[in-house]
């Protein structure tokens, strides 16, 4: 039952704030307009759509055999990045205020969510060189999950929450029906990278190369991915390297991303051809 609710939550608030963050970031006559051509829309993105939810699909089926494996490899780096960091999270949390716990909470399990839905909508209903950035998008998120699934095989890795007694897991203390949703979704090896890190990223380089475009879009993917990257250290569920890790991964994604969508689509829908038919903050228009 609590596995519903938060379940429950968890969706109303992302499609509630996806909404909300369309009419502000895209504009009412621009969604209208996407609606319009919306079947044109779905043909153009959905190899790419479709591969993503493939690999997602493939990575839920295989979750069980890829535990057993991993526990069978038994490679544990769990001291190995103990020995690295230290007490780095133990001290972020001493000197983090209690009372942003709520807060950081929200931020792990909302607004990483949140990131992952409402960047490809707004890049979707967003004019013509919004689709270029979701084709980029959709291909960095498979090769944070590609690359995230090798590591969480290979390597045995338990966040500082489960490694040090000075650290507490804040958010699975004072709310246990949070552990309901992401037990579900992942095993507590599965640390090393950080992809609420590397994939929160990755949606924030897109933004920045989509700023000129996409205006009102960028400052709110800043805010929301850097309350996730902290979240996850202050929360204690991941360790400092994990991030670092999750950062650099989150940024070559995009990288690659870009080049593998320029080699697989004509010149004419590049990107910045689309940006000079479009002016520059216009998709943010009302």
């Amino acid at each position: 039952m609590a596995l519903l609710e938060v379940t429950a939550a968890t969706g109303l608030s992302v499609v509630t704030g996806t909404a909300v963050t369309a009419l502000l970031c895209v504009g009412p006559r621009q969604v209208s307009r996407a609606m319009t051509d919306v079947d044109d829309r779905v043909r153009e993105v959905a190899p790419y759509l479709g591969a993503a939810l493939a690999l997602l699909a493939v990575k839920q089926l295989t979750q069980g055999y890829r535990l057993r494996l991993s526990r069978a490899l038994d490679w544990n780096i769990t001291d190995e990045l103990y020995a690295l960091e230290g007490g780095f999270v133990a001290g972020l949390q001493r000197l983090t205020p209690e009372a942003t716990l709520e807060f950081f909470t929200v931020s792990y399990m909302i607004g990483f969510a949140f990131l992952l839905v409402a960047a490809p909508v707004t890049y979707f209903l967003s004019a013509e060189g919004g689709r270029r950035y979701l084709k980029e998008l959709l291909v960095a998120y498979m090769l944070n999950y590609a690359v995230g699934t090798v590591c969480y095989t290979l390597f045995i890795s338990y966040g500082p929450r489960n490694h040090l007694e000075t650290v507490s897991g804040l958010m699975y203390r004072v709310y246990p029906q949070t552990q309901d949703l992401t037990a579900a979704v992942a095993s507590n090896t599965n640390v090393f990278p950080s992809l609420h890190t590397s994939l929160s990223v990755a949606v924030l380089v897109v933004a920045w190369r989509s700023r000129r475009t996409h205006p009102r879009w960028t400052p709110v993917a800043a805010a929301v991915a850097t309350a996730v990257v902290f979240s996850t250290m202050y929360l204690g569920i991941h360790w400092l390297t994990d991030v670092v890790v999750g950062v650099a991964l989150g940024v070559g994604s995009v990288i690659a991303a870009a080049r593998i969508v320029d080699r697989a689509e004509p010149p004419s829908v590049a990107a910045d051809g689309d940006q000079r038919r479009e002016p520059a903050g216009r998709a943010g228009d009302d």
